[in-house]
């Protein structure tokens, strides 16, 4: 049964608060392995009683944090060979949008490509990835993001959990697995940590702006997902759910109206959107003994130095497996903030275990007592975020970091590549229009 969204809107609003409770160069090229960390508290003695994971889109942690002090980050100086042999140099970039050039390819092919066996060197010879895709942000161009991280815990070791694109990527961060290689709108029947937390009885929600990409499971979640209104005040309230999923505005047709930092959303866009989940959670009652998690779905074609590794296969959909090991994707930026990370801003504080999505899951799996979903987050290859957390010295203290603003952004229009397309489409515009869409309260625009 369809359902309206303005009365679902109204409802989650105005709905009760019982209801809401709910070394050599070699050496820096790869990965680190997960390290002995100090010893975890007993999770039901941790203080955590809200997990917050806000899944941003397609940027490497060379390309925006590649500047930060103490973290294993490059930016100028790198230099890459495009198709005819000239050689680039990395650079600054002045647009917060990209246009006009081609959103760099994020495939599960043109990943492998730019990966180039490992050298790590194949950017200007992918498909049709210009000098966009070897530029970077300096800290003092993206004001909050900087400041948001130098103010709490970097990983600079967390990789996507497959080499591909957004899809594959964000079904594993709820499964720890994928049923596919590329953004195809087929359902998905896979079991998630909705599914694991449900059946121990421990509260969630999944918060969507424009686009519900728990869709992808038909309605089966339908009942544990709210607009983003309804998160901002249950975090006003202190009455978040144990663990809460926030997606951001996702980039549909190039028009300037998304803040997922997807090419060619304007990353202050972005930056306003993280600015306003943080200070939700910092302001409301709770945060004492809260966790947000900003990560990013993968890499989105930019450029990045370290290596991918390879960790255990969930399954077999991948079939680029060496020994059972599947390759990672390419490096993306990542911060942990709570006042069990609270950092030093001018000694910041990095971690460096070997993360991906499933740690996420690891960690949340941990807090809960829940059993595993797959061989993945079973799997001691990959650590678990909780190690990034300091328990014995709590910070709770909300640093001042500078305001930026929505702007009003234009986008490119329609005469630019986006997902491999030309005519400015994002593969979220056929999720948009598919039969997945029956019964959630969004407009499918088909028309």
């Amino acid at each position: 049964m369809a359902i309206n969204r303005r009365d679902f809107l109204r409802g989650a609003a105005g709905v009760s608060g019982a209801a809401l409770a709910g070394s050599g160069l070699s050496n820096q090229l790869l990965a680190r392995g997960t390290r002995t960390s100090v010893p975890l508290p007993r999770p039901d003695q941790s203080a955590i009683q809200n997990i917050v994971v806000l899944m941003m889109e397609n940027r490497s942690f060379d390309h925006m944090l590649g500047w930060m002090p103490n973290a294993r980050g490059r930016q100028g100086g790198l230099v890459y060979t495009d198709k005819n042999g000239v050689k680039h140099e990395t650079a600054r970039l002045t647009s917060f949008t990209g246009c006009p050039h081609p959103d760099p390819d994020h495939s599960y092919e043109g990943g492998r490509s730019e990966y180039d066996g490992g050298k790590m060197d194949g950017w200007l010879r992918t498909t049709t990835n210009d000098e966009y895709c070897i530029g970077y942000y300096a800290e003092e161009d993206l004001k909050f993001f900087s400041a948001f991280a130098r103010n709490y815990t970097t990983l600079d070791n967390y990789f996507p959990s497959i080499m591909s694109s957004t899809f594959p990527n964000r079904i594993f961060s709820w499964a720890a697995q994928t049923d596919r290689l590329d953004n195809s709108t087929n359902s998905c029947s896979l079991p998630t940590i909705l599914d694991t937390l449900g059946n121990a009885g421990v509260s969630v929600n999944y918060y969507f702006s424009n686009v519900p990409f728990l869709a992808l499971w038909g309605t089966k979640y339908l009942s544990l997902t709210l607009p983003l209104d309804a998160f901002l005040l249950q975090a006003s309230l202190g009455l978040l759910p144990s663990v809460s999923f926030v997606d951001p505005s996702y980039t549909l047709l190039d028009d300037g109206s998304g803040n997922d930092d997807h090419p060619h959303a304007d990353l202050r866009n972005g930056e306003a959107f993280v600015q306003k989940v943080f200070n939700a959670v910092t302001q409301g009652p709770n945060w004492a003994n809260t966790v947000l998690i900003v990560n990013r779905d993968e890499w989105g074609g930019f450029f990045e130095h370290i290596r991918p590794p390879r960790v255990i296969a969930p399954n077999d959909v991948d079939k680029d497996l060496k020994n059972g090991k599947a390759l990672l994707g390419c490096r993306v930026p990542v911060v942990v903030a709570s006042p069990f990370s609270k950092g030093d801003v001018n000694n910041p504080r990095i971690n460096s275990d070997l993360y991906d999505h499933t740690s996420v899951l690891k960690f949340i799996e941990w807090r809960y007592g829940l059993p595993p979903l797959t061989k993945r987050d079973a799997s001691n290859e990959i650590g678990n975020l909780a190690s990034a957390l300091d328990f014995n010295n709590p910070d709770p203290t909300v640093p001042s970091l500078p305001v930026v603003n929505k702007v009003n952004a234009k986008g490119c229009g329609a005469s630019v590549i986006v997902d491999g397309h030309e005519g400015g489409n994002a593969d979220m515009v056929a999720l948009l229009k598919s039969e997945r869409m029956e019964g959630w309260p969004v407009s499918s625009r088909r028309d």
